[in-house]
């Protein structure tokens, strides 16, 4: 099966589109690239640079079990099917839901509510949504920013507006990466976006960080969705890839100035949860899971059944996408530019977080 040969810009408009579904059978899946991509290919990631204890603390099966491909037509890119084990894409959802969204890092909430509390805490509400029953802060998410806070007008990072990294995320980041042959990385921003179905990511490049030779890595959870990836010119041909819940992508060297987007998030079959949430080793069943797997379960990762219960709830309408980045290189520095901790907030912010084409709308 041939690769479509239609710009980004075509295709965006193509899958976004609402009154008559597009059909996604083009859309490349590389668990399928056996059967009818000869443009899919293999890679060899190094397994000796994480070892099987380091994997498994972080709830990755062995490197040597992964299944790593690229895309002919697009150097530098680097699709990684799900390496994590059911367990730990809970705790990682958990992380992203519970934790990371919390003070002092900067959520899309904070312009219209600086002193807004904990989003974990408010929980989500029950019942249809409509005008007598407001969403909650964890439903209002659409992104939160990490180490380097990303500042949406002038797309730039500062010295001044930082908070620390998350260690765990730091570990996870840095091991994925030195399997695929950069073993100096270091994770120093994040952007983790909050899809609704209905949600799109628009055209952009991600090429703010003062050091572009170091790679870009995605992480996804929940939802699929369709994610574009194209040229360094809007009119170059794109290719439509499907991301599914614990898929990875890497992109780096060429792939790492090329316009990319995210035009439609697709519900799991019959509108429950992808079934790499659900098949969990540590349990009999599929229907449940008992926490903790103390007995089981050696990653030293811990949610429990009631953290799950949330996430899970959420996770049943919404994608989350976890995107890592080092911003500064050897011997680089931010400019000499000062910047007020307002300023890292979008100045025409609409109330569902939108603002310039690289939010999610």
């Amino acid at each position: 099966m041939a690769l479509a040969a239609d710009s980004i810009l075509t295709l965006f408009k193509l899958y976004k589109r609402r009154d008559r579904p597009p059909d996604l059978r083009s859309v490349l899946d590389v668990r399928d690239a056996a059967s009818g991509y000869p443009q899919v290919f293999n890679v060899h990631l190094n397994s000796s640079a994480v070892s099987e204890e380091q994997a498994q603390a972080l709830g990755l099966q062995p490197v040597s079990q992964w299944k790593a491909f690229g895309l002919c037509g697009f150097p530098g890119l680097l699709l990684i099917v799900n390496p994590f084990t059911s367990y730990a894409q809970r705790y990682w959802v958990c992380q992203a839901l519970k934790t990371y969204p919390r003070k002092p890092n900067v959520c899309n909430i904070d312009a219209h509510d600086p002193e807004r509390g904990d989003p974990w805490q408010d929980g989500l509400r029950t019942g249809k949504e409509d005008a007598h029953r407001p969403r909650s802060l964890l439903e209002r998410l659409r992104w939160v920013t990490l180490g380097f806070h990303y500042n949406w007008d002038s797309k730039k990072y500062a010295a001044q507006h930082h908070s620390p990294f998350p260690t765990d995320l730091g570990k996870l980041s840095s091991c994925l990466i030195r399997t695929c042959g950069f073993p100096m990385f270091l994770p120093e921003a994040a952007i983790i976006n909050y899809y609704r179905l209905d949600s799109t990511l628009g055209i952009h490049t991600d090429s703010s960080e003062l050091d572009l030779t170091q790679p870009l890595l995605s992480l996804s959870f929940g939802q699929s969705a369709i994610f574009l990836l194209g040229g360094t010119r809007r009119d170059d041909p794109a290719v439509p890839l499907w991301l599914h819940s614990g898929d990875i992508m890497v992109m780096f060297g060429d792939a790492r100035q090329r316009f990319h987007a995210v035009p439609r998030i697709v519900a799991a079959p019959g509108g429950g949860l992808p079934s790499s949430l659900l098949d969990c080793a540590n349990c009999k069943t599929t229907d449940s899971c008992t926490f903790p797997h103390e007995a089981t379960d050696t990653s030293g990762l811990f949610i429990s059944a009631e953290e799950w219960d949330i996430c899970s709830r959420y996770l049943l309408k919404n994608r989350i996408n976890v995107t890592v980045r080092q911003v500064l290189g050897p011997g680089l520095s931010f400019p000499d530019e000062p910047i007020a901790a307002a300023d890292c907030f979008c100045k025409n912010l609409g109330m569902d977080g939108s603002c310039h084409p690289d939010v999610v709308l």
